[in-house]
């Protein structure tokens, strides 16, 4: 037994309260150590009440873990516990002072046992209720439709004209986006996230000049708000993009630094190496990223700053509705000015949600005092290297998306960004080398994995480009035909599903047989009674695949409800045939009394 691989602390994503009475307990061990785990628990405020056993369940293993957990009730609010491992031959105690081989005996204040004494309300981490499996769409808005050709720019270009240059303009607008609300219906999404929508000299608008002005090529402030509430009038919510770690050259503040040196009042929203204020050959001031001018760094820690930021967002909140704020470059922002964001957006509006651009781990960003979700490219990257590169099988794959879940707490699990691409990459297509049918398996694991799925607007519809700003054509409206058609009516196919079938959107994820020399990968999603068998052939062969049929699943036959075909199950076994790149959803059927 490789000992020091047992790890557990009271506190973090090991034990955390999903409400005043329920408790979430991990342990962690080394992959296929330990046969079987139990916890021993009490009331703490109760000694002298016997202290029950309970087996926990692995539910999840990665290369190198295996993750033990139960979900515990505790009347009290406060549980003391003990870990039980077992080997097989040998049995081992875990307290906070390590393995022993004898019991350890509970002393003066509750040690060496582990504890949580009391659970108050506000230490609960929750996520709004809304965006729990959502399926959120990215509209990259001077992209994706032109509504108002009077608000065009005077450099405006053709329609899907290629190439794309960094400057272009195509004169996308938030009446296109209005226009094409009952697309989006159509499609299913229930939210959907702009990219930056005020005053900007550029494309992207990632430059903003003025945080309270919505960009003249785009619309004004009646326009968004009248798109806000179609919006909602169709059940869509709307997320905005906060650029709060830069601004533009050009916003009002920076302006009266570079036209009133160090006498102006806004100078330390700013760090200005030296005056006057120069752009070339090098910034004489902090830009995001290296020697990017037009990209004043925002000093959040300055008080003044932070208030004037916090007014932004709880503006838009009050005056339009909007339901949340996407955070560019989260992980830049300093810690203190996030938590002030987080409870100023709550304390507007509780079900906002807070989304960070965060590439990598994120733990320290949710604790629940600042982010509710972030962008989940690890995720992004794991499902390229399975269902594009090749260069990782079933079995990796799978220990992949373990330790990504492990990462964080079940709430944070619910709402996280899983997205195949956007703005900032290559479209998902073209890294699939434009073969449609490696993007549609692709798609039907995201939309059947938990969290929330992403649309890049367009790859619904099969759209291809490289890197910035390639990725960032005007969206391709021509009638749809052959495989983007087809891509385009599984997106919607899948929508529907996930939608009508709670288990998709909100259910535990659970690995059930993974074939990693034939890339075989199947997992159940289950919300109560409910449960849903996904299988994927993610190889280039016709495969005949048995799998074992899960635990209380009854009938001979079973329907695929992604294609409505029907599969038979012969004893403990499912037996199906898989086409190239395919994949199968089958619902648990009912018992019929």
């Amino acid at each position: 037994m490789w000992e020091g691989a047992i790890y557990h602390k009271p506190y973090g994503v090991h034990a955390y309260p999903l409400d005043p009475h329920t408790v979430s307990i991990t342990l962690q061990a080394k992959k296929k150590d330990i046969r079987s785990c139990y916890l021993i628990h009490g009331d703490p405020w109760e000694p002298d009440v016997p202290m029950q056993k309970v087996r926990m369940d692995k539910v999840a293993a990665d290369n190198s873990f295996d993750y033990f957990r139960i979900i515990l009730k505790v009347p009290s609010g406060g549980v003391r516990y003990v870990f039980l491992v077992d080997k097989g031959k040998k049995q081992l105690w875990y307290s906070e002072i390590g393995l022993t081989s004898q019991r350890p005996k509970v002393g003066e204040l509750g040690l060496p046992y582990f504890e949580i004494l009391y659970i108050r309300g506000n230490d609960v981490f929750s996520v709004p209720e809304w965006p729990k499996g959502a399926i959120i769409y990215q509209i990259f808005p001077d992209r994706f439709y032109n509504g108002d050709k009077t608000n065009d720019p005077p450099n405006t270009k053709g329609w899907g004209k290629l190439p794309v240059t960094k400057d272009a303009l195509y004169g996308g607008d938030l009446r296109g986006i209005m226009e094409k609300i009952p697309y989006l219906s159509e499609l299913g999404v229930d939210a959907v996230y702009l990219t930056p929508i005020f005053s900007s000299p550029s494309p992207h608008k990632y430059d903003t000049t003025d945080y309270y002005r919505i960009d003249p090529h785009f619309g004004d402030l009646e326009t968004f708000k009248e798109l806000a509430q179609k919006c909602h009038e169709n059940k869509i919510k709307v997320i905005l993009d906060g650029v709060f770690d830069h601004c533009g050259y050009d916003f009002w503040a920076f302006q009266d630094v570079v036209e009133k040196g160090p006498k102006s009042k806004y100078v330390d929203w700013f760090n200005v190496y030296s005056f006057p204020i120069k752009k070339r050959p090098k910034p004489t001031y902090e830009t995001w990223g290296k020697d990017i001018w037009w990209m004043p760094r925002l000093m959040t820690e300055n008080p003044e700053l932070r208030k004037y930021l916090l007014e932004v967002a709880v503006y838009w909140i009050k005056e339009a509705g909007i339901d949340g704020w996407r955070l560019d470059v989260a992980s830049e922002l300093d810690h203190e000015f996030l938590r002030e964001f987080r409870k100023a957006v709550k304390d507007a509006k509780s079900e906002a949600i807070i989304i960070g651009e965060i590439p990598h781990d994120a733990s320290p960003w949710l604790e629940g005092d600042q982010c509710d979700s972030v962008m989940n490219y690890p995720f992004r990257l794991a499902v390229i290297d399975f269902f594009v590169k090749g260069t990782i099988n079933a079995e990796e794959f799978d220990a992949r998306l373990a330790k990504l879940r492990m990462m964080y707490k079940e709430p944070v699990n619910d709402v996280l960004y899983n997205l195949l691409g956007s703005h900032d990459t290559v479209r998902f297509l073209s890294l699939c080398g434009n073969k449609i049918e490696k993007m549609m398996l692709a798609v039907i694991f995201q939309v059947t994995y938990s969290g929330m799925p992403v649309i890049y607007y367009g790859d619904e519809r099969g759209m291809v480009g490289g890197a910035d700003p390639d990725n960032r054509r005007a969206m391709d409206w021509k009638e749809l035909k052959g495989q983007r058609k087809k891509l385009f009516e599984l997106y919607k196919k899948l929508v529907a599903l996930r939608k009508n079938h709670p288990a998709l959107k909100i259910g535990e994820f659970l690995a059930h047989s993974v074939d990693p020399k034939r890339n075989i990968y199947s997992y159940i999603r289950r919300w109560r009674d409910e449960e849903v068998l996904v299988v994927l052939n993610n190889s280039a062969n016709l495969q005949s695949v048995t799998i074992p049929t899960p635990k209380n699943w009854s009938r001979i036959l079973i329907s695929d409800i992604l294609s409505g075909k029907e599969c038979r199950m012969v004893g403990k076994k499912i037996r199906l045939s898989l086409k190239p790149y395919s994949g199968t959803v089958f619902l648990k059927p009912k018992v019929i009394e």
